[in-house]
């Protein structure tokens, strides 16, 4: 009978320790995600489109008609101001001299008979021997001689200029982008100077025409930095700057935009003219300690204050914190906690204050602090830090509990002994 209650006690105590330890609570693991407050760069900036054009651009036509005859340059070629382009067909232009200068000469010698009958008719007029009508007469034919032979020589001034109008000289040092005609073709400047050539000036300094919208447009100021991309070359960021905001408006299907001329260098020629860039104006920069917005959105849960040490409460510094609510306890002081959690009871979060996108919970070893922050600039990821926080301070990000699974030895008894700690 000995023998059967004792066989009885232990198989009780045998499943006692088992359901103990089967059914004890097990213990949960926090998972933090923090980050170190730190200094970093917070910018503001409005995006928009261009395209990539040179400083300095002109187009070189004729002012006079006539056959090419002679091209002298072609796409891509380098040219030198004074250099010689191309040049027309110089036989009318020649045609056109030689009559001129053969009126001239006839105009000359009528304003020579002009002078002589006048000279004449004067003496003969002194003497009374000549009528005030042929005096008249006389001085009228010498006043159109003369302006006959002005005339002649004008139309042999314009008929040089005309005939050196057939050769085209560039006007600029720089690089022909476009040729618009061939040797033999015919261009006409009656009614307006056609277009040969188009020559940039310099392709190492070029400029990017956005168009800003007239939302965005107040933002801009003059020397404010630049970045913008280029489709040729998708991994490559260029930069430059605000040189000019044309105050003239751009209404293109009743959106109204403003052109900005954005100034970049172009050392290595890799920027084309015409290319379609993508560009972002720098409107706001300043470097100083950040807080992630994800800190401020943090809030912690039942079971992260289940499984943590007890939370701390700072006191407030004078004008640095904000109105302490109701349910909030003083500082200093825990909250009345119900005696079911123990020692490490979880937070009600009724009596926690709404500190969304107000504080930030810092964290100090195993225990986390809510901390009441000020914040200025914000790009949308980080805001710069005014009060609150100081650098090196370390911030909870998000947080999450596992349960934490103790490890067991494959064929553990409990109730043998283990084996002796390896040295």
């Amino acid at each position: 009978m000995k023998k059967k209650t004792i066989i009885i006690a232990s198989l009780i105590l045998v499943l006692a320790v088992c359901a103990f330890l089967f059914l004890r609570p097990s213990k949960k693991e926090i998972i933090w995600t923090t980050q170190v407050i730190e200094p970093a760069t917070v910018e503001l900036s409005i995006t928009a489109t261009g395209y990539v054009q040179p400083v300095d651009q002109v187009e070189i036509g004729t002012q006079v008609s006539g056959e090419i005859e002679h091209i002298y340059v072609d796409y891509n070629s380098k040219v030198t101001k004074g250099q010689l382009i191309a040049e027309l067909d110089k036989s009318t232009l020649n045609e056109r001299l030689t009559q001129t200068l053969a009126n001239e000469k006839s105009s000359q010698a009528a304003l020579t008979l002009a002078e002589q009958t006048y000279n004449r008719t004067k003496e003969l007029y002194d003497a009374k021997a000549a009528t005030l009508k042929e005096f008249e007469q006389a001085t009228s034919q010498l006043v159109q001689a003369q302006s006959a032979y002005e005339n002649a020589k004008t139309n042999v001034r314009e008929a040089r200029v005309n005939l050196s109008y057939a050769e085209i000289y560039s006007p600029i040092d720089g690089i022909v982008l476009d040729r618009q005609v061939e040797e033999g073709q015919t261009v006409a400047a009656s009614f307006s100077t056609p277009t040969m050539f188009i020559i940039a000036k310099d392709l190492k300094n070029m400029q990017v025409e956005a168009d800003i919208d007239e939302a965005d447009i107040g933002q801009v100021a003059l020397g404010q930095r630049v970045i913008f991309t280029v489709d040729a070359y998708p991994t490559l960021s260029f930069e430059g700057t605000v040189g000019q905001i044309r105050l003239q408006p751009t209404v293109t299907n009743n959106v109204v935009t403003y052109t900005v001329i954005i100034n970049a260098q172009n050392p290595d020629e890799k920027l084309f003219p015409g290319m379609t860039a993508s560009v972002t104006i720098i409107t706001q920069s300043e470097t100083a300690p950040v807080v992630p917005l994800e800190a401020m959105n943090f809030q912690p849960t039942h079971e992260i204050f289940k499984s943590l040490d007890r939370p701390e409460f700072p006191k407030p510094e004078k004008g640095s914190f904000p109105p302490r609510p109701e349910n909030m306890p003083a500082p200093g002081e825990m909250p009345n906690f119900p005696s079911e959690f123990g020692e490490m009871p979880p937070m009600p979060m009724g009596s926690m204050p709404d500190m969304k996108g107000q504080m930030v919970w810092v964290k100090n070893g195993n225990s986390i602090q809510p901390r009441p922050v000020e914040t200025s600039l914000s790009d949308g990821v980080n805001s710069i830090i005014l009060r609150g926080l100081h650098e090196g301070d370390t911030v909870v990000l998000s947080a999450t509990t596992e349960v934490k699974k103790a490890k067991k030895r494959p064929g553990s008894n409990p109730f043998l002994p283990g084996p002796p700690p390896r040295k």
